[in-house]
């Protein structure tokens, strides 16, 4: 498999790739792709976990301890679990959504698909989902895994990340490129 240099090279990249080799070794990619799915919703829906992982203030093994915690709570699977005490021992934490993201475009591009984010100012359907990832599936000319998120700011439209690449046609840009027109 073929992992984008871009990615690996990258502090979050060299871990995610190292899980994912790991996770390749042992069949287990589905499972850790889901557990760290898992815990990024529980950083996203936690202030306290988010705010934890950003502390440098908390010792090694009081995030370790979290860490072995959260995977019980979750019901991760061990390497999962043994991968967040990793990062726990070596004060990398607060990389774990960068991580998370590294890694889900490491499993995607193994599985011959292409990781899209698509934030929106709305909750999108799962009808509009589908649509959009049907227009980057022709696009593209690969198979889209979609990761939605909201923002508000938007105001209306879309802005879609692909890899490297942005395709923005949100309001609030259009907005701001009028905005910087009309002064001169």
């Amino acid at each position: 498999m073929e992992i984008s240099g871009g990615i690996t090279a990258s502090l979050q990249g060299r871990y995610a790739s190292a899980l994912y080799q790991l996770a390749a070794e042992t069949k287990a990619v589905s499972a850790v792709e889901g557990d760290l799915e898992k815990v990024s919703q529980a950083i996203l829906g936690s202030a306290d976990l988010a705010g934890l992982i950003r502390n440098p203030r908390i010792s090694r093994d009081a995030a370790a301890q979290t860490m072995a915690g959260l995977g019980k709570l979750l019901k991760l699977s061990p390497l999962t679990t043994k991968f967040l005490g990793a990062l726990a021992d070596n004060r990398r934490l607060a990389k774990l959504p960068e991580i998370v993201a590294a890694f889900a475009t490491i499993a995607a591009a193994a599985r011959g698909e292409l990781a899209a984010e698509v934030t929106s100012a709305h909750a999108l359907t799962d009808a509009q989902l589908k649509a959009v990832a049907a227009k980057l599936r022709a696009r593209e000319g690969k198979e889209v895994k979609l990761t939605a998120k909201v923002d508000p700011d938007l105001l209306g439209g879309l802005i879609v990340r692909i890899g490297s690449t942005q395709i923005d046609s949100s309001i609030r840009t259009r907005l701001n490129t009028l905005a910087q027109a009309m002064k001169g």
